[in-house]
């Protein structure tokens, strides 16, 4: 008998959250399984996990085939149905140590095929003791989970359900454990990072955590942020950038469109100004601040000058790393249902023009940065990251998780060299 295969398609918070499950499945006694984490986000996701559970079926045509994650959690009946899958178990069920017990039970007649409860009824979120995963040098920890917007292009609440926040109390005590195992690195993740703190007492604010994580444990080298929403950062984060070298100059930003009409169409709670107004604050209290955003291309109704305002917003807020999504219909969606939906050919177009966009503003940050000295934390021997997330290679070996101290000399088209 042999343990279970994981599978992980879509966000870090997936992958977070496979760690917790082999766990949870090792400590069921779960073996001969594999199992789908899936991704929800676009219909693309979508159809990428049912080709990923075939493919593993005929990779592995004796074992039991598991589906969850987002995809499992807003349409369970499409992976039902599927003759490859032998169960499937929703975002809620995958996290809870019962599910484990009864799929490493008999399993067949003894377990409901589909096990995926109303995910909008949860409150709450465990912080669930993952000892890190991936590399040995970065350790990823789940503070946050759901989200209580609805932008009108975005089905993931419906996968993920309303926010809920991991008390700050148990983030800390994970994190103390994680550098006392030796990692130099701490990544703060989840759905909607920026809205955590709304359903704990008093109300904190993710920068009242991030001041409290810097405070208590000392020894932490770097903090880092994953994808936050600009318009909902708090004082107490301002001034964490501002004064906290430990907190990593790099922020992923949710902005998804620079045109007000189409921000408004996408029930978003920002517009252009404040996207560039967020930017030029954070990089008056650190200049050495980068960004990477979350843009969406051929929203329904966008004209070609719509799109142009995004295209001009990449160098109004000069970010650096670009996640270019094209449009994809989600049914369920009140975006769905906007009648001007935009021809294919066209939405490739725009991505194309982004991602184009997006390489010129990469070759300009690398070359800013050579001559420069870097504190580098290695990922593998011959790669590392500075503290603004971009890669540097190394032709002589380095102790992967150490901190590395080196000046650039030189890049590549998407790395620094030195």
């Amino acid at each position: 008998m042999s343990a279970p295969k994981f599978t992980t398609l879509g966000c870090r918070l997936n992958a977070y959250e496979t760690e917790a499950m082999k766990e949870l499945s090792q400590q069921a006694g779960l073996t001969d399984a594999v199992v789908v984490n899936t991704c929800a986000v676009t219909a693309e996701a979508v159809r990428k996990a049912r080709q990923e559970i075939r493919k593993l079926r005929r990779e592995n045509p004796d074992a039991r085939l598991i589906v969850t994650g987002c995809a499992a959690q807003t349409e369970p009946e499409t992976f039902a149905q599927m003759e490859e899958v032998d169960a499937v178990i929703g975002n809620t069920e995958k996290m809870q140590p019962d599910t484990w017990k009864g799929m490493a039970a008999d399993f067949i007649g003894q377990t409901e095929a589909v096990q995926v409860d109303d995910i909008m009824s949860v409150t709450e979120t465990a912080g669930h003791l993952i000892d890190g995963f991936g590399t040995r040098s970065r350790a990823y920890v789940q503070v946050q989970n759901g989200c209580d917007h609805r932008c009108t292009f975005c089905i993931i609440p419906y996968g993920r359900g309303n926010s809920r926040s991991v008390p700050a109390g148990v983030v800390v005590d994970q994190i103390k454990r994680l550098v006392d195992r030796g990692y130099n690195e701490v990544v703060l993740t989840g759905v909607d990072l920026t809205s955590w703190g709304a359903d704990l007492p008093a109300q904190p604010k993710l920068g009242d955590l991030v001041m409290r994580i810097l405070k208590l444990v000392p020894d932490l080298p770097r903090l880092r942020i994953s994808s936050i929403d600009s318009i909902e950062v708090d004082e107490n984060l301002m001034q964490a950038i501002a004064t906290e070298p430990r907190l990593m100059p790099h922020l992923h930003l949710s902005l998804q469109h620079g045109d007000d009409l189409i921000l408004k169409r996408m029930k978003r709670r920002h517009l252009r100004d404040d996207a560039i107004r967020f930017t030029e604050e954070a990089r008056k209290l650190r200049p050495e601040m980068t960004f990477g955003a979350d843009i969406i291309a051929g929203f329904p109704t966008e004209s070609d000058a719509h799109f142009e305002n995004s295209l001009k917003l990449v160098t109004d807020c000069d970010l650096t790393w670009l996640h270019v999504f094209p449009y994809s219909r989600r049914e369920g969606t009140p975006a769905a249902r906007i009648p001007q939906q935009i021809n294919g050919t066209i939405i490739k177009a725009r991505a194309a023009r982004l991602r184009a966009a997006g390489k010129v503003q990469i070759a300009k940050h690398l070359t800013t940065q050579i001559g420069k000295t870097h504190h580098i934390l290695m990922e593998n021997p011959h790669m590392g990251r500075t503290e603004q997330f971009t890669e540097v290679t190394f032709d002589t070996p380095q102790s992967e998780g150490q901190i590395v101290t080196a000046t650039i000399t030189g890049s590549t088209d998407t790395q620094l060299t030195v």
